[in-house]
């Protein structure tokens, strides 16, 4: 049985941009696809990307300082994998956050890097070992 995480997008292209390059260079593959979203799945597990007719406020951004989600996390395979993906993510849509305290922005022995993509949502990569 699959599991899954949906995000209601204000923008369905740029959305799809910036975390299919992302969860893809996480080594997420495409699952479903309609005209209103998209997903990626790893294993048991899918995100869901979708610009919902039902949606509310469509156009406001995602707040991740509101209630509600503040960010996604997911596991990188190492430190280098972390670093480049925080060099390319600017060309697809992210900004570094933190970057003073990057990559241990989440303390010592936390080597991480927390990304926020044009409509607000954050992601956090995590250096497995």
């Amino acid at each position: 049985m699959h599991h899954h995480v949906e995000l209601w997008v204000p923008d369905l292209d740029r959305a799809t941009a910036s975390w299919g390059w992302l969860l893809g260079s996480l080594g997420w593959t495409p699952y479903q696809d309609w005209p209103e979203g998209r997903s990626w799945r790893l294993g048991q597990t899918y995100v869901v990307i979708e610009r919902s007719p039902a949606m509310r406020g469509g156009d406001a951004g995602h707040d991740r300082m509101r209630p509600g989600l503040n960010h996604l996390a997911f596991h990188a395979p190492d430190r280098a994998t972390v670093d480049a993906l925080t060099e390319a993510a600017p060309a697809h849509g992210w900004t570094l956050l933190f970057p003073d305290h990057h990559p241990y922005a989440g303390g010592p022995d936390h080597y991480a890097a927390y990304l926020e993509n044009e409509d607000g949502f954050e992601a956090e990569l995590v250096a497995r070992g």
